[in-house]
């Protein structure tokens, strides 16, 4: 299939079958970018009511640029990789002080930005600057790689320029925008890793994948990621009506996050007489223990942690040396807190046993 031909198929397809979103009615490349940065390891329905919080919260970047970094991970909480939000702040600031508030026009200007990377930066150029610069993610890597029987690896160094140089090579001069959410489009409502239309597709005849029976093993991704099994045990330490909590450094999920204080066990979650720890043995005989959680799961992208919390209960005039950098909030300025999605469902589920 000639070029011309395959991108006015695949644009004659997008404008019968498209969904209505919000970001595809815009050329501000402010909101295209929020959309972009939001939508990543995120579904469109999950993405959605954060978008709509951020352009109301920040409806320009100057606004997002002045917020307060706690502000914004409060806004972001419950998306989880929270690099996302630090990055986008951290870039709003850039443009706003250094570019005068305004979005470098071009994929080279735009991917030379804190947190946008090729595809982000050829999504803003293309939707917003109508530049001719072919958007490549997961969906495009599959719409290709069947279309065509690639069968690079998708996870090498090479398939960056294989599937790159092709969707720049398909995308159309006229239309690029309209081409670029096309593609992305059918890779992700049509052409499916699994149970994919091919029957009735419009690329029906022309798919090398369709041809052979290859729409299972198309695209080839041999990179396993290995996951890492973690075991947490927070200590809900609540004094007066407030309880102990710290903000997370960095280096570590849920950076600039609080959460309360953790033992962290190497291989299982322990009996509390097990964990070795200086300041729990300081604790706990003057406190009272209330209780201990049922064991929540958390799964991420690269790991998956196990998580028990206790509730302890100090008396108001006990002293305690307490750790570095912690201190006891109240109910309403916790509220307030950015925290991990695990922490907050805990205490939505439990706040009716502390006394607050």
């Amino acid at each position: 299939m000639e070029r011309q031909t395959f991108s006015e198929v695949l644009q004659n397809w997008y404008e019968r079958n498209k969904r209505e979103l919000p970001w595809r009615n815009t050329r501000d490349p402010y909101k295209i970018w929020l959309s972009e940065i939001i939508l990543q390891q995120t579904r469109v329905v999950q993405g959605m009511p954060y978008y709509h919080k951020f352009v109301d919260k920040y409806p320009t970047i100057i606004d997002l640029a002045n917020a307060d970094e706690k502000e914004v991970l409060r806004l972001w909480q419950g998306l989880g990789y929270y690099s996302r939000a630090r990055n986008m702040h951290q870039t709003a600031k850039i443009i706003a002080n250094d570019l005068n508030g305004k979005f470098p026009e071009n994929y080279a200007g735009l991917v030379k930005l804190k947190g946008i990377g090729p595809y982000t930066a050829a999504a803003i150029a293309s939707f917003a600057f109508d530049e001719k610069v072919a958007v490549v993610d997961g969906n495009v890597y599959r719409v290709l790689a069947r279309l065509f029987g690639i069968e690079t690896d998708i996870a090498s160094h090479e398939a960056k320029k294989v599937f790159g140089d092709l969707a720049n090579e398909l995308i159309s001069a006229k239309n690029p925008a309209t081409h670029n959410q096309a593609m992305m489009e059918f890779g992700a409502t049509y052409c499916t890793p699994a149970n994919p239309g091919c029957m009735f597709c419009i690329f029906h005849y022309d798919c090398e994948a369709n041809a052979k029976g290859k729409q299972a093993v198309l695209p080839v991704k041999s990179k396993k990621v290995k996951v890492k099994k973690r075991y947490f045990d927070y200590f809900v330490i609540e004094r007066d009506g407030k309880l102990l909590m710290t903000k997370r450094g960095a280096k570590d999920i849920w950076e600039g996050l609080y959460h309360f204080y953790l033992v962290e066990s190497k291989y299982k979650l322990l009996q509390i007489e097990e964990i070795d720890n200086d300041f729990l043995q300081e604790l706990l005989p003057v406190s009272i223990i209330k209780n201990s959680s049922e064991v929540y799961k958390h799964v991420l992208t690269h790991q998956t942690i196990e998580v028990r919390f206790w509730h302890i209960v100090l008396s108001e005039d006990q002293s305690l040396t307490l750790p570095l950098d912690y201190e006891f909030y109240t109910w309403e300025a916790i509220e307030d807190l950015p925290k991990p999605i695990l922490i907050e469902k805990y205490l939505k589920k439990h706040q009716k046993v502390f006394k607050i």
